[in-house]
């Protein structure tokens, strides 16, 4: 059996961080009728004709952790192992998938299964049931 790596469940920072992402979204969509979806939002900001607030919504994306560093007292320690060749493949796979799929999890998960898509409630399921196979084959494996 390989080794796992510990994680620590955090309830009250999960539930925060989930309800800045929903109120994110729901800011995005009444002051802008857009939906907060980080691909299209970043593809935007690098050729879209309303990149301003792409710009700074990305802008928000990287200073955030920064700031929270600032309050916090630095960054949690995090160890981040693996193979960064399979890394770069995988985040390539990630971004083809966004694109055939016509959005991301941040697309798809948060603002397309609160409007109801049927879309995006296919990517979802698809999505996470690729990724439960992927976390059981390698876990099984010998992978990781």
């Amino acid at each position: 059996m390989p080794p796992t790596v510990p994680t620590d469940f955090t309830p009250w920072a999960s539930l925060a961080g989930g309800i800045l992402i929903g109120l994110s979204a729901v800011m995005v969509m009444t002051t802008l009728g857009r939906i907060a979806g980080i691909v299209g939002i970043t593809a935007g900001a690098a050729t879209g004709p309303d990149r301003d607030w792409r710009i700074a919504f990305v802008g928000g994306l990287l200073a955030a952790p920064l700031l929270w560093a600032i309050v916090a007292g630095g960054f949690p320690a995090q160890v981040v192992g693996g193979n960064l060749p399979w890394m770069a493949v995988s985040g390539l796979l990630v971004g083809i998938g966004t694109s055939l799929g016509s959005g991301c999890t941040s697309g798809h998960g948060v603002c397309g299964l609160a409007r109801l898509s049927g879309r995006s409630l296919a990517a979802v399921v698809t999505f996470m049931a690729f990724a439960a196979l992927t976390v059981f084959v390698l876990r099984h494996s010998g992978g990781v």
